[in-house]
């Protein structure tokens, strides 16, 4: 079968391409790579089943003539900088809702029937309930959360119009290899410039839940094998939490360092936008046979380990350039 994924170059992105190859799936990557890496989509390639279109999803034309053939659409190209919608307040917008619109479009003219999209936590905004369930009504609280809710919105109305079967992932942060971007990175290109000193957005008392992308590729595709709701949005994450305190630790521990001096910005959240406790209810994927394996100080391990092993990956994305990507 022929499949398209928007962002497929990118850290969740490319492994999805790999389990897609590895089912025996032809894979149409879209992506604009100013995020992503074509090193990502390597093994894939030399499969011969995946086709790289360096292209923008804004581009309706283009992206309908790529998306010809293709049943099911994987859509992961957005604006990943949760934080930059304060400073550019149409990034959002136009990458994550008129972005979204574009590949709607595009499924509607090519005549593709199923769209697995990558939503957010965010999207919750400052919950009151946790665990939180998909029911749970949410005030928005950041730009970014709010595209994201717009863009289900207009995947379940195109679903009314065109018959169009959708399975949106609200998620919690991924790790893991490939990860290009969130707090993890963060620590570690702080920490490279000064192993002494390590500056933490907030008190440190966040808590996050954290999942590493092969638990999370694992309850994609369970889902999208055994849910056939028209309109499917189910929770990813994990059980558990930690506060971003603890990643500091794990992060200093895993490069060596000792004796960190810790500087906090102050107040309970990272930034404007940002929520102090993310933490999702997952029972609907658990219900279908879905448990996360690795645990979170395991994962955030990993990951620091995998990023020292590739610099290059550190350096490109020194300078937070806003970019599109996967979420």
């Amino acid at each position: 079968m022929k499949v398209l994924v928007t962002g497929g170059a990118g850290f969740i992105g490319s492994h999805v391409v790999d389990e897609l190859v590895k089912r025996g799936n032809q894979v149409v990557v879209y992506d604009n790579l100013s995020s992503g890496f074509r090193e990502h989509l390597e093994a894939a390639s030399a499969t011969g089943f995946v086709t790289l279109v360096h292209g923008d999803i804004l581009d309706t034309e283009a992206l309908t003539t790529a998306m010809e053939g293709a049943q099911t659409v994987y859509h992961l190209a957005a604006n990943a900088d949760v934080r930059g919608g304060r400073a550019n307040t149409s990034v959002d917008l136009q990458q994550n809702v008129i972005g979204t619109h574009s590949v709607l479009e595009a499924m509607r003219r090519s005549g593709a029937s199923e769209i697995i999209f990558t939503s957010s936590a965010t999207v919750y905004g400052e919950p009151t309930v946790f665990p939180t369930p998909e029911t749970y009504a949410p005030v928005q609280t950041s730009l970014y959360g709010a595209s994201k809710l717009a863009a289900e919105a207009f995947i379940q109305a195109y679903g009314e119009y065109y018959g169009i079967r959708s399975y949106v992932f609200r998620f919690v942060s991924w790790i893991g290899e490939r990860y290009s971007h969130g707090v993890v990175f963060d620590f570690i290109n702080k920490l490279r410039d000064n192993p002494a000193r390590l500056e933490i957005l907030g008190d440190g008392n966040q808590k996050k839940s954290y999942l590493h992308v092969h638990d999370g590729i694992r309850g994609i595709f369970l889902a999208v094998e055994r849910m056939k709701d028209s309109k499917n949005v189910i929770n990813l994450g994990h059980r558990k939490y930690v506060d971003v305190n603890r990643v500091a630790r794990l992060v200093c521990e895993e490069m060596g360092l000792q004796h960190v001096e810790l500087h906090y910005t102050g107040g309970i959240r990272g930034w404007l936008g940002d929520s102090p406790f993310v933490h999702l209810d997952i029972s609907k994927l658990e219900q279908i046979g879905f448990e996360p394996e690795i645990p979170i100080d395991e994962g955030i391990r990993r990951t620091v380990r995998y990023l020292l092993e590739h610099p290059a990956i550190l350096d490109a994305r020194r300078i937070p350039s806003g970019g599109r990507s996967d979420a």
